[in-house]
């Protein structure tokens, strides 16, 4: 068996806890407010994130599980692979590398949107063109390629080096949420009456809601990058499932905060056609210093959703690369540094093509992965349910079964329910009649990538598929040839 290349094992567990939460909370919770409940009023949109917290918490008892016995870099690549076999991993890995890449492209671009809402005579200096609608300036297109290079710099360094920026980030940004917050509460300029009415006039409560609950997905990915980061824990595997309740948890609340404290400061309806609603908001009752807060928290959420994103895509390509479904390169690790640089350079290259297609561009491919993320899940679910037991009772076709098997039949309940979960996200995504479709362009952006995976697959699956199974299972789960590990089937 050849010799298998092995992340070193120095990431912390509150370095983890901050990874999965900083890439969940990126500009979005600082920007969005005021377009959330223009959709869903600010009790809809409150409850909606409720929802979609918990319905995540479901699909995390299987990622919980997965990760405390199978710890190895390639999250859901790995598992697709565990449960099913070579084929739906490439898919399950195709669709989260372009989820993950283009999220680091899109929080890059949220720099140069942050300085444009702050000071925007410094962002719309050097006009080039307009595209969908969307004028791209040269110092925009600077701001987000020097953010792209710097953290890019940092991840090469070193997952330590990362892990410790971004728990000291993610602690500014939750500091900065609960000064908003608290003075949203107490300050007598600010009052309850703002919040009136509750919900989206003209719609239904139900509508409101499932307006927000829908894009979950969105919403919290991040938390899944804890599986990618897991063959990298200094700590115990087990302690995986807890780090991705608390991330999702502190997620779920710094959303509903931000979205409460914008309602509070001032009558939301007003604040639905401003540019940056919450930051009128803050600045009503706080001045320059909420403004100087909120744009901290703000810089703080994007700077971690950036890092974080970088160290999934980076595992994932490496995960994959190991495998050799992408080239070996891909697969080696930085002399010095331990880190798997070829991947941490691709995303970034890649990357810095996008500040040139404008932003609606890079939100339509956006909002398209937030479907490959969503099958991610799905086979993560799937493939814990095939793992989880009724009972420890061994049937006949038990004895021809090659999955390892445990009996947890509460558990076995939850991973159903996250698989029925993601597959109700993906309905609302896709269906056009749904409050919650992702656009045409989006859907269009979905069939290409499909169609240039699918053609990678005829040229490079072949030789995927001539590697040995066993070499295989050692390359992507660690297992050696003689392992006494339950094999799955190839």
């Amino acid at each position: 068996m050849k010799e298998r290349e092995q992340l070193t094992k120095t990431l912390k567990p509150h370095w983890v806890w901050a990874i999965a939460l900083g890439s969940a909370i990126g500009w979005g919770a600082f920007v969005q407010p005021s377009i959330w409940m223009e959709g869903s009023g600010p009790l809809g949109a409150i409850i909606g994130f409720g929802i979609g917290s918990v319905l995540m918490m479901i699909i995390a008892v299987s990622y919980g599980f997965l990760i405390k016995h199978f710890p190895v870099s390639g999250g859901e690549f790995a598992y697709a692979f565990l449960g099913f076999n070579r084929n739906h991993a490439y898919v399950a890995g195709w669709f989260l590398v372009l989820g993950y890449i283009c999220i680091v492209a899109l929080n890059a671009s949220a720099f140069s949107l942050l300085i444009k809402y702050i000071v925007p005579n410094i962002a719309e200096q050097g006009y080039l063109y307009s595209m969908a609608g969307w004028d791209v300036y040269l110092v925009e297109v600077l701001i987000a390629s020097a953010a792209l290079v710097l953290f890019a710099y940092m991840n090469v360094r070193g997952g330590s080096i990362s892990g410790r920026i971004q728990f000291v980030f993610v602690v500014c940004m939750l500091v900065g949420v609960a000064i908003l917050t608290i003075s949203a509460f107490f300050l007598p300029s600010t009052s309850a009456d703002n919040m009136q009415p509750l919900f989206q006039p003209g719609a239904s409560m139900w509508s409101s809601v499932i307006v927000i609950v829908a894009i979950a997905p969105w919403a919290f990915i991040g938390f899944d990058n804890i599986p990618q980061a897991a063959e990298e824990f200094n700590f115990s595997p087990a302690k995986g499932f807890m780090l991705i309740i608390l991330s999702l948890l502190f997620a779920g609340l710094v959303y509903i905060a931000m979205i409460t404290a914008t309602s509070l400061a001032a009558p939301w309806q007003e604040l639905t056609n401003r540019q940056w609603g919450t930051g009128d908001a803050m600045s009503g009752i706080l001045g320059s210093f909420g403004v100087f807060v909120l744009g901290i928290s703000l810089t703080m959420g994007v700077a971690t959703g950036l890092n974080g994103f970088y160290v999934a895509s980076s595992r994932l390509l490496f995960a994959m690369g190991r495998a050799k479904i992408i080239p070996g390169i891909f697969s080696k690790l930085h002399p010095k540094f331990g880190t798997p640089y070829a991947g941490i350079i691709f995303t970034c290259a890649v990357c810095l093509i996008s500040p040139w297609f404008g932003r609606q561009v890079l939100t339509w491919i956006v909002d398209m992965s937030s479907v490959g993320v969503t099958i991610a899940y799905i086979y993560t679910c799937v493939v814990a349910y095939k793992l989880f037991k009724w009972s420890n009772e061994k049937s006949l076709s038990d004895q021809y079964q090659s999955l390892p098997s445990f009996a947890a039949p509460i558990k076995k309940i939850f991973s159903l329910l996250g698989a029925l979960i993601g597959m109700m996200f993906i309905v609302l995504l896709l269906i056009p009649a749904s409050p919650a479709f992702m656009g045409l362009p989006s859907l269009i952006a979905l069939m290409i990538w499909i169609a240039l995976g699918t053609i990678f697959f005829i040229f490079k699956g072949p030789e995927f598929n001539k590697i040995e199974y066993q070499e295989l299972e050692h390359l992507i789960l660690g297992k050696n040839e003689d392992s006494d590990d339950a094999k799955v089937s190839g």
